[in-house]
């Protein structure tokens, strides 16, 4: 009331009320125009801000201008890129690097790609026709309380990062992403079929720059304490590069052998490993069916540790019942989740799912002894708490953290085993005891390195380049050890006992400890026989050796215990191919007088 009173007694008031209210509608009107996103997403870290020199309030296209120039610059052939060239195949998995288009010149519109590849590669179009990409005004009108209406926040997401960048006009909505869009340039009305390209991370973050802004991020939210690891390594971000930067890979002569692991170490390069073209069904990438292709076999066997978990049970037996067109935040209010997925546990960090899938990672692709030593440190605490509250959606806190200690104690054991053994190796090595090593042991080829057990050993194999010790070694630091910790890592008891892990450790340490054995037994023998063999050639008397009576013979080596295990041996087969060559003579002999018995 005083307000009133003051607004009749004070005539400008009224006017500066009427003005601010205007203000205020304009405010709103205009902010119906502004772009959804005013500043870079929440789920984008701090750490890649940082790293490339941007304000939270960066726009769509300062975001993609400086991730897509860090990107180029550093996808390349490598440290190594003397020792390897390109074979065709490699222009599909590093398009960025190696990609030619057919050489077929020939001008044609937006429309005719679809037209023609119906007849040409008709499942490119059958995928296409079933995508999002080509229906987009069908997730416009899902009313709001469809499972998949979260899609038209995308959409319009993907229209404010093309606005930014200049690729839609203002106001505008996209029709539909045709084949041009992501072959040719976004938005192209017509082309020449010798200029396409094959899209990379790049491309596909042209659209989708939140995804794309968080994948790149796990280059910059890993950041080893003790440098147990490169920065960003291990991840998706950095896969290519992990792999062309490995001389055993950059040796490899056979190039389609090495093509394997390039294969899967394309997630850096493009994003059809996880979302499947041309249809990039979202339903597809949340199963872990979809990581499946890379994350098995001998050294990370993530997904078959998950299938025989009771986690993978509930998927088997249950996961039909799910709704997998929920987002990862609602698979369990919404989706009807009663177990995890690949995808539910690890793109969740503090509760929010992004594409950075290693805001938790303590252990890496393999564990270490100076991981081992520092699990203390804040870094990796931190780290283990967050693993908590993932396994908290599901299990009690306390039984969370009961489980990861145990898992980490488990692997403890594990990384033990394979030190111990490293030192054997690694002496008989030094001591250059392993078979052939003094002789038959050619140089690897260029950049790779020897070593004792090295990476290489499970590749080359020329003459004594890798020996049982060496290939043995490999498989249990490599391999084994690997599986043991997937194991205890997704909850599969098989895993990390008898099927893989602890039982396979064992084997390797008793080969190796039984080698170690009898190679310096076989180096005493030598040395002993070398002297020997010294003392009869400078005329030194050799005791009991001096008398060739069979009886001092064996008296002299039984009363030496060097002597009572292989060359005991030795000369018991030197003996009995004697007698046999001695009866050979006497049945000559015989023969000879007696020649009507031949």
């Amino acid at each position: 009331m005083a307000m009133i009173a003051q607004r009749q007694a004070h005539p400008e008031g009224i006017m500066w009320s009427r003005l601010l209210s205007l203000f205020a509608l304009l405010l709103c009107l205009t902010a119906v125009h502004l772009p959804a996103q005013a500043a870079i997403w929440e789920s984008v870290p701090d750490e890649q801000l940082k790293a490339l020199n941007l304000d939270r309030d960066a726009s769509p296209k300062e975001l993609f201008d400086s991730l897509s120039k860090r990107y180029r610059a550093e996808l390349t052939k490598g440290k190594h890129a003397k020792f390897w060239e390109p074979i065709p195949m490699d222009m599909y998995l590093a398009p960025t690097l190696f990609y030619k288009a057919p050489d077929l010149n020939m001008e044609v519109t937006r429309e005719q790609c679809a037209t023609c590849h119906k007849d040409v590669t008709h499942g490119w179009v059958a995928s296409w026709e079933k995508s999002v990409h080509a229906n987009l005004d069908q997730i416009r009108k899902l009313p709001a309380d469809d499972i998949k209406a979260y899609k038209k926040d995308i959409i319009a997401e993907v229209e404010v990062n093309l606005q930014s960048q200049g690729l839609l006009a203002q106001g505008n909505q996209l029709k539909d992403v045709s084949c041009a869009d992501c072959h040719m340039s976004i938005g192209a009305k017509a082309g020449n079929h010798k200029d396409l390209r094959m899209p990379d991370r790049t491309v596909c973050g042209s659209c989708h720059l939140r995804q794309f802004a968080e994948a790149e991020s796990e280059r910059d939210t890993l950041t080893w304490p003790q440098n147990q690891w490169d920065k960003g390594h291990p991840s998706h971000s950095v896969d290519y590069m992990a792999n062309v930067e490995t001389a055993t890979w950059a040796a490899l002569q056979q190039r389609e052998v090495a093509a394997s692991c390039t294969m899967c170490h394309t997630n850096q390069t493009k994003c059809d490993n996880c979302h499947t073209r041309h249809e990039f069904s979202t339903v597809e990438a949340r199963k872990p069916e979809a990581c499946a292709t890379c994350h098995n076999g001998v050294d990370h066997n993530e997904f078959e540790q998950f299938m025989f978990s009771k986690h993978g049970t509930q998927y088997q037996t249950k996961g039909h019942q799910w709704n997998w067109d929920a987002r990862l935040a609602d698979q369990n209010t919404k989706g009807g989740f009663t177990g995890p997925t690949c995808q539910g546990c690890h793109f969740e960090f503090k509760g929010q799912f992004t594409h950075n899938t290693v805001r938790k990672v303590r252990w890496g692709f393999l564990p270490f002894q100076n991981i081992v030593d520092n699990l203390e440190d804040p870094w990796f605490k931190d780290r283990k708490t967050a693993w908590v509250g993932t396994c908290s959606q599901c299990h009690s806190p306390r039984f969370a953290e009961t489980y990861l200690t145990m898992m980490d104690n488990g692997i403890k054991d594990g990384t033990k085993l394979v030190e111990e053994t490293r030192s054997v190796v690694k002496k008989l090595y030094d001591d250059k005891l392993l078979v052939g090593q003094k002789t038959n042991r050619p140089a690897l080829p260029a950049p790779e390195q020897d070593e004792p057990g090295g990476f290489f050993t499970l590749f080359f194999a020329k003459a004594n380049q890798t020996t049982t010790v060496d290939r043995t070694f490999a498989e249990m630091w490599e391999q084994h050890v690997a599986r043991f910790m997937k194991g205890l890592e997704h909850v599969n008891p098989g895993g990390w006992t008898y099927s893989h892990g602890w039982s396979d450790l064992i084997k390797d340490q008793a080969i190796i400890n039984e080698q170690d054995t009898l190679l310096r037994e076989k180096a005493q023998m030598e040395q002993r026989l070398q002297k020997l063999e010294s003392k009869a050639g400078s005329g030194g008397k050799m005791s009991s050796l001096d008398n060739r009576s069979p009886k001092s013979l064996l008296a002299s080596m039984q009363a030496d215990p060097l002597y009572t295990g292989g060359t005991l041996a030795f000369l018991g087969g030197g003996l009995l191919l004697g007698g046999l060559a001695g009866r050979r003579r006497n049945r000559t002999n015989d023969k000879e007088a007696k020649p009507e018995e031949a």
